[in-house]
């Protein structure tokens, strides 16, 4: 057996291990190697473990570190995960012994000094250098990726390999919110049909190069899983326009509709049924997605809304958010719309706001699917739920049907 802490044993890491524990849960321990070796050559004094929905700010846990094996370079540590669990991490090592406040290891924590000391240190986060499956995370930092072995199928994205039609990157110059972006239009299966469906897909930076989501669209499509269809990826410029123009925006989705559409149609024919017009987003896009489609259901019939930021614009402040209040004062009443809702269970606040939305909108005209997720607000759940949403939205479409 190879002695712990060397090049042997370090060769039969692959990432984190876990095995089952007796309550049907599984213990996982995550390894780090530190490239200054022992404690008496490292200045190393933490090695942070953010687990999205887990150890950040979401779960109020006190903040996880990694521990050292005495005189070895190696680092570890063990959480226990439900089987169903899905999620990103990444690890912080940092030179303090501490490098949050005294609140944030209270009881329970405080969860401003949890936000504020994760905050600073995710500028500092790796991926794990032992996880091939690794990617930039939506919030700018590096992230891998981690699943238990129940975690639900994610259809499509285990086709990286499937060739896909070359999407087309565009520039549009919007005259109505006076900027400039980058969308990308998509398209799978053979021709350019004029009937084919539309998805319009926020947040469109990242599913185009944080995480391309053409492979598992191309191959959902060729398993006839997915209709041929038309897909706009629209960028958001940075955080600034993002938090600005998705949060119930009315001149965002007016320029969409009378400026960007048009454009698109040129470059590839879409059909004009709203019934089968797909807008999908998370977070603030999921927000916006449903917000679109509660204004304009003749042009976007189907909306797939993940971890939505239904609180908008009261974040824990105990407030009804705009589009519930909305609903509740009887202003919005929807009719004929298709949405599946879905949030993860390890969001608190966006669990609950989720679930005070559905319990409106289940006594309105629209047909709804609920989908909770055991994962936080996270794009490795996203990814999955944006492709088996499509197919649910779409299943008339699809050859399948």
């Amino acid at each position: 057996m190879s002695a712990t802490g060397s090049d042997a044993w370090w060769a039969s890491k692959k990432g984190p291990e876990w095995v089952a524990a007796a309550s049907g849960t599984y213990r996982v321990t995550f390894w780090w190697r530190d490239p200054a070796g022992t404690q008496a050559t490292s200045r190393v004094q933490r090695v942070w473990l953010y687990i999205t929905g887990v150890t950040d700010h979401h779960r109020q846990a006190s903040p996880h570190s990694l521990q050292r094996i005495a005189d070895t370079d190696v680092w570890f540590a063990e959480v226990e995960l439900e089987s169903r669990w899905r999620g990103s991490y990444c690890l912080i090592p940092s030179e303090n012994e501490t490098d949050f406040p005294p609140d944030a290891f209270a009881s329970p924590p405080d969860r401003i000094a949890l936000r504020e000391g994760w905050r600073k240190l995710l500028a500092h986060a790796i991926a794990d250098p032992l996880n091939p499956q690794s990617w930039r995370g939506g919030r700018g930092h590096p992230v891998s990726a981690l699943e238990m072995p129940g975690a639900p199928p994610q259809p499509g994205w285990g086709a990286s390999e499937t060739p896909f039609n070359e999407p087309h990157c565009l520039t549009w110059h919007s005259a109505r919110l006076k900027n400039r972006r980058r969308v990308w239009v998509f398209t799978t299966g053979e021709g350019v049909s004029a009937d084919r469906p539309l998805a319009i897909l926020l947040d469109g930076q990242f599913w185009a190069n944080s995480m391309p989501v053409w492979p598992a669209l191309a191959s959902l499509t060729t398993q006839g899983q997915l209709p041929a269809a038309v897909y706009l990826l629209i960028d958001v410029i940075d955080n600034t326009h993002r938090s600005q123009e998705l949060p119930c925006n009315e001149a965002f989705w007016l320029a969409v509709q009378e400026e960007l559409l048009e454009q698109v149609r040129a470059i590839a024919p879409f059909s004009d049924s709203g019934e089968n017009t797909v807008v999908a987003g998370q977070s603030f896009g999921g927000l916006s997605a449903l917000y679109a489609g509660l204004h304009w259901p003749q042009r976007f019939g189907c909306v797939l809304s993940q971890s939505g930021s239904y609180w908008w614009p009261h974040r824990g402040e105990g407030q009804d958010g705009f589009l519930i209040e909305q609903l509740k004062k009887g202003a919005l009443q929807p009719h004929g719309l298709r949405i599946v809702l879905e949030a993860g269970v390890r969001e608190p606040l966006i669990y609950r706001t989720n679930q005070a939305l559905l319990a409106l909108l289940e006594h309105k005209p629209v047909t709804i699917e609920w989908r909770p997720v055991d994962g936080g607000h996270d794009a490795l759940c996203w990814r999955g739920g944006l492709t088996a949403g499509l197919i649910t939205l779409w299943h008339s479409l699809s050859r399948t049907a």
